[in-house]
């Protein structure tokens, strides 16, 4: 994709999450500009969002009819998806509490409520967190259904729930520095929760400061791996906004410095000024002057939805390591390229992952 061309996705992006704006672009672009358009949206997963900027374009910018439809009906397999997450959020969350279990729900659905279109924000599954003794009543409960579940690490599992994908977590926070554990356990023990209507079900949320820290900590975490996607920097974008007079600024540096990563949230804050749009007056505290971020958007513009899509190691081989083509050199690449911004993380995560799978590896045989 040419850069032109790319600054052209950023400004749809732009006017599909904040429903204002005009395309710059004058004469109207071909077929396949829009496909190209398209699948970097797919790729990203923000596919529609970008959708929801088409009502803000003059006629004769907007796609050709047949990439108009095919994006329509992806579109709606969204809304589909979303409708049918829900339903099985809110009777999920009644089971569980049945079971004398209390689960929270992470990022996804949560975070949707303040998109301007809820249902258009692609969801991938549903994450619930749950303390150690609700973790294990969980799985127990969960197993007893019959349903099929994947636990490789012992401290998440998945399986599919009617249809939908479903992750338990017993770990709120993405973070692998070990010496923040304590420090984490106290913050999430200190804060109340918040909470949701889902399909008229009361579900249990992180407040809004936890909220933010957990969405931008698992997007540190991400590109500490393979990558990661707009979808979820635009997550981080529309929190910023949704909370800005809900939440202490002040408090939420300090929780940012403590866990190593203030330098790395500068870098984020630089890219949802930059790229996705917010306003500056929308951040918790103000942004020192000292360089741009254009480094770390192109790795996340390369890398696509959870470096699934980099075409820099489309040719590499998958290993142990990750589902990922060229796992262990785009690690040490990570490790090096972020660890001036989050040095603990940077240092602890490769560490903390290889831990995990060997124990994986050992318990399955």
């Amino acid at each position: 994709m040419t850069d032109k061309l790319r600054d052209i996705f950023f400004e749809l992006l732009k006017m599909g999450l904040w429903g204002k704006g005009e395309l710059s672009v004058g004469n109207p672009l071909s077929e396949e500009d829009w496909s190209l358009l398209y699948q970097y949206a797919l790729n990203h997963t923000v596919e529609g969002v970008v959708f929801e900027s088409f009502p803000l374009l003059k006629e004769a910018q907007l796609p050709p009819l047949v990439v108009r439809l095919k994006w329509t009906a992806r579109v709606d397999q969204i809304e589909r998806h979303n409708i049918r997450m829900n339903e099985v959020i809110a009777a999920q969350y009644v089971s569980f509490v049945k079971q004398g279990v209390s689960p929270i729900l992470l990022k996804g659905q949560g975070v949707a409520q303040w998109y301007p279109n809820p249902l258009r924000r692609t969801s991938g599954d549903i994450d619930w967190c749950f303390n150690s003794g609700g973790y294990q009543k969980a799985e127990k409960f969960v197993r007893e259904k019959g349903l099929s579940v994947h636990s490789p690490f012992g401290f998440s599992l998945d399986y599919d729930w009617a249809g939908i994908h479903i992750e338990h977590h017993s770990r709120v926070f993405d973070l692998k520095n070990p010496f923040l554990t304590a420090y984490l356990k106290k913050l999430l023990a200190d804060s109340p929760l918040d909470t949701m209507q889902v399909n008229g079900q009361e579900v249990a949320l992180l407040n809004p400061l936890l909220q933010i820290f957990q969405v931008n900590v698992h997007i540190l975490k991400h590109l500490l791996g393979f990558g990661v996607g707009l979808r979820q920097i635009c997550d981080a974008a529309v929190l910023y906004k949704a909370y800005k007079h809900r939440i202490d600024g002040a408090i939420l540096r300090e929780m940012y410095k403590k866990a190593g990563i203030l330098k790395w949230v500068h870098q984020l804050h630089r890219i949802l000024i930059h790229y996705i749009g917010l306003s500056e007056d929308d951040l918790p505290f103000p942004l020192p002057n000292d360089r741009r971020a254009d480094w770390m958007m192109d790795e996340i513009w390369q890398s696509g939805n959870f470096g699934f899509y980099d075409a820099r190691f489309a040719e590499g081989k998958v290993s142990f390591v990750s589902v990922q083509p060229d796992g262990l050199k785009r690690l040490w690449r990570s490790v090096r390229l972020y660890f001036p911004y989050a040095p603990a993380e940077a240092l602890f995560f490769p560490i903390r992952r290889a831990t995990a799978r060997i124990t994986a590896l050992f318990s399955a045989q």
